[in-house]
């Protein structure tokens, strides 16, 4: 159902009022700060994620909701100090929106999604407040190291940095597995910890050279290795055994019958 613009702004303006009252009469939301939301504010990002992968709808208009209440709630603490309101944010987001698509609203001209991306990294270096800002300046400190590698090197990639075809990528993961093997070779476990390092830093890049998205293709794979051993588990239990009483082999042969009786998302195991 598609709701008008008038229905959309009571509806936002209908949560906000709802908002207000709670940050007076709820003794939890009277007392929150920026600082006591941010690790709700994580799990629900990550919530909203994990619907956005299951594909279910349900699930991501309720997460959705979740993740707006946040941004209202920031921006009625911050209105509460006069620092700012959601008009404000709301306007900042318009002004940058016009401001980074040049191609649609001036006279940049950009046929395809690669060239937006090269477009708005040359737009970024020149925002900053009046001082020239760096290319991998706008990437968090504080993202998890898998998605901080993907960013990076999508920042870079779109100044140049970047190898000239993707099948050039290979030499690169090969040279770092043959460094990985020199570092356990040699024992010291601070080398090793590096070059494995190295090795996931270039196996991520292969992932972004090929169009893949390496955090969803790993969550993927940790949903189906837990589908499979989940199975393990559970024919262990109706045969009336613990899983640890199960030999390798005994484990291996549930392992292989659970890649046809187990398959989360119908992926298939090449």
């Amino acid at each position: 159902m598609s709701h008008t613009r008038q229905e959309r702004l009571e509806a936002l303006g209908r949560v906000m009022d709802t908002l207000d009252i709670l940050r007076v009469k709820c003794p939890w939301d009277a007392v929150q700060t920026n600082q006591s939301l941010r690790p709700n504010t994580i799990e629900e990002v990550y919530e909203l994620c994990q619907a956005l992968l299951d594909d279910n709808t349900p699930e991501i208009r309720k997460e959705l909701g979740d993740v707006l209440l946040h941004v209202l709630f920031y921006s009625k603490i911050a209105d509460e100090k006069e620092q700012f309101d959601i008009a404000d944010v709301c306007d900042a987001l318009n002004s940058k929106l016009i401001f980074r698509h040049p191609h649609v609203f001036g006279d940049v001209k950009a046929d395809d999604a690669h060239q937006v991306e090269q477009n708005w990294e040359d737009i970024k270096l020149r925002e900053g407040n009046g001082r020239k800002k760096t290319v991998l300046e706008g990437v968090p400190a504080a993202l998890p190291a898998l998605v901080k590698a993907f960013r990076v090197q999508e920042k870079a990639a779109n100044v140049g940095f970047d190898w000239e075809t993707p099948a050039q990528v290979w030499d690169k993961v090969k040279e770092e597995i043959g460094e990985v093997s020199q570092a356990i070779a040699s024992g010291n476990l601070r080398d090793i910890e590096e070059e494995f390092g190295d090795l996931m830093f270039s196996v991520i890049n292969a992932a972004r050279l090929y169009k893949v998205n390496p955090e969803n293709a790993l969550e993927r794979t940790n949903r189906k290795f837990i589908a499979r051993f989940n199975y393990i588990e559970s024919q262990a239990t109706a045969a009336g055994r613990s899983i640890r009483d199960l030999s390798l082999n005994e484990m291996e042969r549930l392992w292989q019958q659970a890649k046809t009786a187990v398959n989360p998302e119908h992926t298939d195991d090449k």
